[in-house]
């Protein structure tokens, strides 16, 4: 990650990611934006999460990007709204409370042993054959999940055999910057 985002920043790309959505679902074209900081001008790699009463609602997100991040954040702020297969397109009637989680992502490293990962602090990324799995470094946490448990689960994710991270498959390690709003409602 280049440098921590500030507050200040943060809420800007909340802003950002909400006015996509809400634009988006309304079907509104918005008004450019210049975003001059630095730091949203970086190239990195972000997930955005939608929930609604505490439940996943909707998540996309994208490794890398040649876009901005202030960019990359509203596209995938729209694209966990209406393009998450697990989920009906939001509507108007969704926009009525929603909360948004944004994690922005550290490069991809490919691990040699499973005792390089930390639960709490690495997202995991696995990939075997054609199937590929991710999820969050928040996720474990939430559920707790021990490291064997959170191999399996991204395996699930995957579409593989909850076991098939111990033979043939390429797993990778990530951290992530997450930070989230409370219920606009």
């Amino acid at each position: 990650m280049n440098n921590k985002l500030t507050a200040r920043e943060k809420n800007q790309l909340l802003k950002l990611a909400r006015e996509a959505i809400i634009n988006c679902v309304r079907e509104v074209i918005p008004k450019k934006k210049e975003v001059t900081d630095e730091n949203l001008q970086s190239h990195q790699g972000c997930f955005v999460s939608i929930k609604v009463n505490g439940t996943l609602r909707g998540c996309i997100g994208n490794f890398t990007s040649e876009k901005p991040l202030y960019k990359l954040v509203q596209e995938m702020a729209v694209s966990a709204a209406t393009r998450d297969p697990r989920f009906y397109p939001m509507k108007e009637q969704d926009l009525e409370n929603f909360d948004m989680e944004i994690s922005v992502l550290s490069p991809l490293q490919k691990i040699s042993s499973i005792e390089e990962i930390e639960v709490g602090t690495h997202g995991l990324y696995i990939e075997k054959n054609f199937s590929r799995g991710v999820l969050l470094p928040q996720v474990a946490v939430e559920f707790g999940w021990d490291r064997e448990t959170f191999l399996c689960q991204t395996c699930i994710k995957a579409g593989l055999k909850p076991e098939d991270w111990k033979e043939g498959t390429d797993i990778y390690i990530f951290s992530a910057e997450v930070f989230c709003e409370k219920a606009h409602s």
